[in-house]
């Protein structure tokens, strides 16, 4: 059984500004095997589905042991709702539909019961077209055809939002293509879709290749990035794709928004803290496929916004902070 879950300002003032002690009612024992967690990544060729799988590998041989067996899925709204309906226990998730999520807000019609572990690293959001192609600003894109993610995952969700903010809605909407990542690589080689809308780490593997294959136009972000905050505050922020990824030859600005690790609130206690354990123990090996020269480090891990950490992941914090 675990305690109510605790907000991360309560977790800050606790740890960092040496308020009073957290109380943690409930926690678990810590004899006895670990229960084995079902973790909700995402499709295979995506990050979600890298990092999972390298989580549950480095699990099975760093101390203390946690039992973990990852499940391909559509990704962040659907990893949502299978912690909701108890089929996972543990899910990735970008932090924009977590908060959608947590709120009741569509595409989700009752407010989830979940919590946060780490926020683990940052997703950047990549508008790509074909160098030689008709798109060259993100207003080329009206009643174009466009990928804009999978039904049921997060860069979806992102998608929806940047089109809107930047006014590709009603007579200049585009035309969706609700496509996962390799099918949006194919598409856009085949030229059925104009362009691609895809949140990932940098670089992302399948887009690497991709621009070994084909020259591509990356459309900076900058203003959209200014919008998606304005309105929904900072769960959203402007970064910076590097030179030198997918053949560009400058820093291109986009969004960036958070992944989070997040688990029910069901989840023993013991079990939420040895997770974190091992994240944070092999975050090299669990960030090396997913987005290269990222770290993980607790005062990043606990930023998970609105999303309350579990009991668990508290009990780890205040350990690291002292």
């Amino acid at each position: 059984m675990t305690g109510r879950p605790i907000s991360r300002r309560g977790l800050l003032r606790s740890a960092l500004l040496g308020g009073p002690a957290l109380a943690l009612p409930g926690c678990a024992r810590d004899d006895g095997p670990h229960r084995r967690l079902t973790l909700a990544t995402g499709a295979p060729g995506g990050p979600y589905h890298a990092f999972g799988h390298a989580l549950a590998a480095e699990a099975a041989r760093t101390p203390p042991y946690p039992r973990i067996t990852p499940v391909s899925t559509a990704a962040s709204v659907d990893n949502l709702r299978r912690l909701t309906a108890g089929s996972a226990d543990l899910a990735l998730a970008m932090a924009d539909a977590a908060e959608q999520a947590l709120h009741g807000a569509a595409p989700f019609t009752v407010p989830a019961r979940v919590t946060a572990l780490a926020r683990v690293y940052v997703n950047y959001t990549h508008l790509l077209a074909r160098a030689d192609g008709p798109v060259r600003s993100v207003a080329d894109l009206a009643g174009r055809p466009v990928a804009t993610g999978a039904t049921g995952s997060g860069a979806q969700v992102l998608a929806g939002r940047l089109l809107r903010v930047a006014g590709l809605t009603g007579g200049r909407a585009v035309r969706e293509q609700r496509l996962g990542l390799a099918e949006s690589v194919a598409a856009l080689c085949q030229g059925t879709v104009d362009a691609v809308i895809w949140a990932g780490g940098v670089p992302t593997p399948a887009l690497s290749t991709l621009a070994r294959q084909l020259p591509l136009r990356v459309l900076p972000l900058e203003a959209e990035a200014e919008a998606l905050r304005a309105e929904y505050g900072p769960v959203y922020s402007a970064v910076t794709l590097p030179a030198g990824v997918y053949g560009l030859t400058a820093p291109v600005t986009t969004i960036g928004v958070g992944n989070y690790l997040l688990a029910r609130p069901q989840v023993p206690d013991r079990d939420a803290r040895d997770v974190l354990r091992v994240v944070f123990d092999r975050w090299r090996v669990l960030l090396r496929e997913v987005t290269a020269g990222a770290r993980l480090e607790p005062r990043f891990a606990v930023a998970t916004g609105d999303l309350p950490l579990n009991p668990g992941a508290v009990a780890y914090y205040r350990s690291v902070y002292g």
